[in-house]
This record gives C-alpha cells, sequence and structure tokens, in this order.
C-alpha cells in the first residue's frame, strides 16, 4: 500500500502543475437576438376640408332665444329687440336676417358675400356693421332692399370699388382698409343725407377722382381720402366740408385759393406728403373758420401764414431752420400792446410744435409776444 501511495502521490502533483500554467478562459457573451420592427398599422386619412384650412370652426349656437325668429348662430337680447349680435362667431354665411331688426352686427367673421336671401325681410334696418370680413362685391339688389339704411360699415374687407345703388337715407358710410380703385359714376349723387365718407387705405388715384365724383353730398362734413395714391388735391370737394383728411399720399402743390371754397372747413390733415414751399401760395391756410392744421412731415422750409382763430399748429418734421414771429404774427405786432383790451383779435394759437426741424431753443421773443395764448412750443 505503501508502493501504491508512492505512485500516486507524484501524479497528483503533476496534475497540479499542469492545472496551474494553463490560462482560465472566460465565457463568451452570447449574441443578443436582433428585434425586428414591428409593421405600423394602417389608419384611414381623414379627408381635407372644402373650404381653407386657416379658418377656425364655426361657433356652436347658442341657447334658444325668447325671440322664435333669431338665428340660432346669433345672440338677440331680450331688452334690445331690435338689435342682432352676430359679430366674432367665424360664420361664413349671413343668416336670414329678422323683419324686426334694426341694427345689425356681423363685424369679425369669415363673410364673403351678401345673399339677396338673408335680406329679404330686413327693410327695416338702420345700421349694418360688417367690419372685417372678406367681401369682394355687394349686389346692387341687396342694397336696393334696404330703404332705412343709415349707417353702412364695411372696412377691413377686400372691395374693390365703392358699392353701387346705396341708400338715399345713408348718413355714414365707412369703406377704409379696402382695395377700392373705382367710384362708379354718378354713385353719390343721391346721397343728401351723407356726413361722413370715410375712403382711407384703398387704392384711389387722381385719375379716379373726377369733377361730378362728389357731386350730390350737399351735407357732407367729414371726408377722408387719407392713405391714397393722390398726387392732387381732390376736385369739387363738397362745400360744407368741415374736416378733410389727406395724410399720407403724395400731394406736391395745393392750387391758389383752394380752401377759400369751404367756410365751415375747420380741420385740415395733410401729414406724410410732399408739400414745399413752392407748392404753398401765399395765404393758403389763412382761412377764417380754420381751427387745427396738420402739415408735418413734409419740405416745408417756412412757416404759412394762418389766421387770427387757428388753435392748434404741427409743423414737425419738416425743413424749418428759422422762425420770425414778426412775419407770421396775424396782427401788427407793433401795433398789438393791450392784451386785455382786444381779446377778439388776440391770435388764438394754443399749440405749436416745431420739433424735427432745423430750430434750436430758446423760442423767439417776438413769437410769445404774438401768440400770447400759447400753452405749449415744442421745438
Amino acid at each position: 500500500m505503501r508502493s501504491s501511495l508512492c505512485w500516486l502521490i507524484p501524479f497528483l502533483l503533476m496534475l497540479a502543475s499542469v492545472a496551474q500554467g494553463q490560462p482560465t478562459r472566460r465565457p463568451r457573451p452570447r449574441p443578443r437576438p436582433r428585434l425586428r420592427p414591428r409593421p405600423t398599422p394602417s389608419f384611414p386619412q381623414p379627408h381635407e376640408p372644402s373650404e381653407p384650412t386657416d379658418l377656425p370652426p364655426p361657433l356652436p349656437p347658442g341657447p334658444p332665444s325668447i325671440f322664435p325668429d333669431c338665428p340660432r348662430e346669433c345672440y338677440c337680447p331680450h331688452d334690445f329687440p331690435s338689435a342682432l349680435y352676430c359679430d366674432s362667431r367665424n360664420l361664413r354665411k349671413v343668416p336670414v336676417i329678422p323683419s324686426r331688426i334694426h341694427y345689425l352686427y356681423l363685424q369679425n367673421n369669415f363673410i364673403t358675400e351678401l345673399p339677396v336671401e338673408s335680406f329679404k325681410n330686413a327693410s327695416g334696418l338702420r345700421w349694418i356693421n360688417l367690419d372685417n370680413n372678406r367681401i369682394r362685391k355687394v349686389d346692387q339688389k341687396v342694397l336696393e332692399k334696404l330703404p332705412s339704411l343709415a349707417f353702412l360699415y364695411m372696412e377691413k374687407n377686400q372691395l374693390q370699388e365703392v358699392p353701387s345703388a346705396l341708400p338715399q337715407n345713408l348718413e355714414q358710410l365707412r369703406l377704409s382698409q379696402n382695395q377700392i380703385s373705382r367710384i362708379p359714376p354718378g354713385v353719390f349723387s343721391k346721397l343728401e343725407n351723407l356726413v361722413l365718407l370715410d375712403l382711407q387705405h384703398n387704392k384711389l388715384s387722381d385719375v379716379v377722382l373726377k369733377s361730378d365724383t362728389f357731386q350730390g353730398l350737399k351735407n357732407l362734413m367729414q371726408l377722408n381720402l387719407a392713405h391714397n395714391t393722390l398726387k392732387k388735391m381732390p376736385p369739387k370737394v363738397p362745400t360744407a366740408i368741415h374736416q378733410l383728411y389727406l395724410d399720407s399720399n403724395r400731394i406736391e402743390t395745393i392750387p391758389n385759393g383752394y380752401f377759400k371754397a369751404f367756410p365751415n372747413l375747420a380741420f385740415i390733415r395733410l401729414n406724410y406728403n410732399k408739400l414745399s414751399d413752392r407748392g404753398l401760395p401765399k395765404n393758403s391756410f389763412n382761412i377764417s373758420n380754420l381751427l387745427v392744421l396738420h402739415l408735418s412731415h413734409n419740405r416745408i422750409s417756412n412757416v404759412p401764414a394762418i389766421s387770427n382763430k387757428l388753435e392748434h399748429l404741427y409743423l414737425n418734421n419738416n425743413i424749418i431752420e428759422k422762425i420770425n414771429g414778426t412775419q407770421i404774427c396775424p396782427n401788427n405786432l407793433i401795433a398789438f400792446h393791450d392784451f386785455s383790451s382786444d381779446l377778439e383779435n388776440v391770435p388764438h394759437l394754443r399749440y405749436l410744435r416745431l420739433d424735427g426741424n432745423h430750430l434750436k431753443p430758446p423760442i423767439p421773443l417776438d413769437l410769445m409776444m404774438c401768440f400770447r395764448l400759447l400753452q405749449s412750443v415744442i421745438i
């Protein structure tokens, strides 16, 4: 037995030495199975809407009204039964207007036309507000059904011409911020009651305004032709005019004695034009009833002559280099001494704006001696 142990021990030692010299093997990581992409389920595609996608959907109908003829898409106040409020409701069409309605509010919608069917019973309408819609043309038959209409507001639409067959009782017509480049002949000829005509922010040129364009407007008090492309003063403006707006055109000259034909003219705006001393005849603005005169942002180099009655004068942002109070004073400054004894003839100018010119302080003394009622002078 001892001999067998002697043989076994060397054999075990040999195995141990072989095990120490052999490197240890690390198990290799098994490759992960690749995930196959799942097939995307197919859903039916929705149909494109027939109307432009930039338009929001119409508002849902409101609660039932106490008036059975009230359109569900509008509001009929119980304490104002003659009014119909359909404004700011994303409407595409005008609902049928009940016969009891005198005041119709349709502003801030997406209306493109005025169907005759909608106004078939609305002969008593006196006020229509259609501002901020997409109307391009008004059917003559629609306006013929509205003999009592006195106020028509169609600002911010897409009109290309002044609507024809305007009701004779119309008192205010507001058509600003459209694309109007045409005025049909005689369109204003029967509007003797019209007191306000607003055509600002359109595409009116000198060719459009003819000598008979405003014929018939015997009682017109306010005419707004600002922000158009006029190079000349409009011809044959109604003599009853009180306020005339001509800002932001391209007017260079004013005909001699142009404003003498308007005995009631109290307010003139000619800002942002191309007026210069060459285009302003002497005493152009020396008219008795003028109270407010705007001539800012032009090319004027001298202060024009003014009357005693003028109260506000805007001459800012021109090219005036000097100002002589003695020359522009409506009265004889040398002979004018006693301030309290002749208040009627004291110049009424209270506000004078001259900033944006080539003037520097101080304010000339003779200017203050003449215009003693001045409350504010900006240089």
